[in-house]
């Protein structure tokens, strides 16, 4: 069997932010929408499951018809099991908790708000997740001025005071 590399660049709008999973059993898409309303009342989002087995479908929920997008990600990433979560108006540090106790996650492979590329195999049976590239490598390392813009961010996002 001969085995391919394949990697696929996920590009979204600056106000979305987005999580990449790989979990199982089509009851992945009902629970992780119900955890995701719960977790935060109100929350815009879109979520795509690729089915693995089956009639091998993408199936999606969300909040908006504006998350289109997450069922072009999914499809472009074809592998069974994954899952893209894109999220408006909420970060991903708020609904990660909640994400990693539905009982389907095995792994989260991203939660960000860059644009990300998946890097998969891809073989006669399918493809599957190896890993992501998320954003750019450093250009430097931070100095105190840098630590206090990081913490200055954090404070106009609300997690700092």
């Amino acid at each position: 069997m001969a085995l391919t590399l394949r990697s696929v660049v996920l590009q979204k709008p600056d106000s979305v932010n987005l999580i990449l999973v790989q979990a199982h059993f089509i009851k992945t898409v009902e629970d992780l929408h119900e955890a995701l309303v719960t977790e935060v009342p109100g929350i815009q989002f879109g979520l795509a499951f690729c089915e693995a087995s089956g009639p091998c479908l993408v199936r999606w929920r969300g909040t908006d018809e504006a998350f289109a997008l997450v069922r072009i990600h999914a499809s472009a990433i074809g592998a069974g099991h994954s899952v893209i979560v894109l999220l408006k108006e909420c970060f991903p540090i708020n609904v990660l908790p909640m994400i990693r106790q539905v009982p389907e996650v095995c792994t989260i492979f991203c939660a960000t708000a860059n644009d990300v590329e998946v890097i998969m195999a891809e073989m006669e049976r399918g493809r599957g997740l190896l890993g992501v590239v998320d954003g750019s490598s450093p250009k430097g390392v931070g100095e105190e001025q840098d630590i206090a813009g990081g913490r200055t961010l954090l404070c106009r996002f609300g997690y700092k005071f």
